[in-house]
């Protein structure tokens, strides 16, 4: 199964409910500090201006939920129009309130911030150049601060500045960091929910092979009948009958279906053929597919006086191990190498090549969903490497984690090439049934 950035990357948009809400609670909130200044204060400000620019607001919200459906997703462009109306609107309200010797400015961050999270990078950039041109606005224009008349606050040009530059800092710092995690959060999200798909999958391919397995061996006794049945009505007709025919194409096409699933319950003596198997026959079903590809496979047992243990069949240690094997594969430059040892406590596999080895930059991040390195050494997807992108490497080490397993990579020492990933399993989580994991 392969992955691409462009089928996991999101499509960042917001829900026009959270605009209506959010622009609400701004809306009682400035409401309330402009009332509390000029009725509980009793400081001089414009008071029908404030409220007539804070009325404005208010009847947007009005309209956008009269006009549109609240649930909607908002295109990215619309709702920059949206934030950028918000930044206006506050702006608007500094200038007739002190302009940035107010200390609300900073809530001119607010809008940028939630585009930040919410919009992609460059209607960020566009929303927050715009709340940085108010702002330089700002210092030169607007109605005085509102204060006590008979002991006037003069701030210094220089504290003013300084409000400025302390603005202007935090619209980029915040800002940048504000996407950089929600950037990191989505991403995950996507890489599990592209972890779950994998599991279904190979759930669902695991299930088939039990349903094949159980339908053969429910099917051998109704089939053994008709094939009775068929005999007995051969030697019973008359060799020119116009019957006969029939009854002998009858009797070969039953022996066939019989001969069919013979050949499935081959495959095990049990009842449920695929439900669990032997440590070592695991191992070969993964490495299987990757022979004959140029890259020679070793196979090792490493002899233990414990007995051999028994695990489920369980499609998520069946894509981890493939995946990390057909890694191994696909850097490899002559050899992989795959040592299998169990005690009484734990199970291990390990995996070796002598190819590159894993880059040093991207060592201490190996197992993150998307990462790169300055040579794109030993990052897949899903079996590719053009896109350095660690997809496929997070969903095998998420698959195996959630078995129960441990991974640790390293690379051999100098003078030897290549990659070293170890995966070690408890053995009582190993022997478990597949359905408890």
């Amino acid at each position: 199964m392969q992955f691409h950035e462009d089928s996991v990357q999101p499509w960042r948009s917001v829900r026009l409910d959270t605009l209506v809400r959010l622009r609400w609670v701004a809306v009682i909130g400035q409401t309330t500090a402009v009332l509390v200044v000029y009725a509980g204060l009793e400081f001089d400000l414009p008071i029908s201006a404030c409220l007539a620019v804070i009325t404005l607001a208010a009847w947007l919200n009005i309209a956008l939920r009269v006009r549109f459906r609240m649930t909607q997703q908002m295109e990215s462009d619309r709702a920059a129009w949206l934030l950028a109306f918000d930044v206006a609107e506050l702006a608007i309200l500094l200038f007739l309130t002190g302009g940035m010797q107010n200390p609300f400015s900073f809530l001119l961050i607010s809008p940028v911030l939630l585009s930040a999270t919410a919009l992609p990078p460059r209607m960020t950039v566009l929303l927050g150049v715009f709340a940085a041109a108010c702002a330089t606005v700002l210092i030169f224009y607007h109605f005085p601060l509102p204060w006590d008349p008979d002991d006037p606050l003069v701030l210094p040009a220089f504290y003013t500045m300084g409000m400025w530059l302390a603005l202007l800092l935090a619209l980029g710092f915040i800002g940048v960091h504000a996407w950089q995690l929600t950037e990191e959060s989505h991403k995950l999200a996507d890489a599990l929910a592209a972890t779950e798909l994998v599991l279904a999958h190979e759930q669902h391919l695991s299930q088939l092979d039990g349903l094949a397995a159980a339908a053969a061996h429910e099917l051998g006794t109704p089939l053994s009948t008709i094939t009775v049945i068929a005999t007995e009505l051969e030697r019973a007709i008359q060799a020119d009958s116009p019957l006969a025919d029939d009854v002998k194409l009858l009797r070969e096409q039953a022996q066939r279906c019989r001969a069919i699933l013979g050949k499935l319950t081959e495959l095990s003596s049990s009842i449920e053929p695929f439900d669990r198997m032997p440590f070592s026959a695991l191992i070969e079903e993964v490495v299987a597919p990757h022979r004959n590809f140029g890259v020679t496979i070793g196979v090792t047992l490493s002899p233990y006086e414990a007995a051999e243990p028994i695990g489920g069949r369980n499609p998520a240690i069946l894509y981890g191990l493939g995946n990390l094997v057909e890694n191994a594969v696909d850097f490899a430059g002559r050899r992989v190498d795959v040592v299998v040892d169990w005690s009484e406590d734990d199970v291990g596999v390990t995996i070796t090549d002598d190819g590159p080895g894993f880059a040093p930059e991207i060592m201490d991040r190996l197992g993150e969903p998307y990462i790169r390195s300055a040579r794109d050494r030993r990052l897949n997807i899903g079996g590719t490497t053009g896109g350095g992108l660690g997809l496929g490497f997070f969903i095998a080490k998420t698959l195996l984690e959630r078995s129960g397993a441990v991974l640790t990579f390293e690379n051999h020492f100098a003078p030897r090439r290549g990659a070293i990933v170890a995966v070690r399993w408890a053995r009582a989580d190993f022997e478990q049934p597949a359905g408890n994991f």
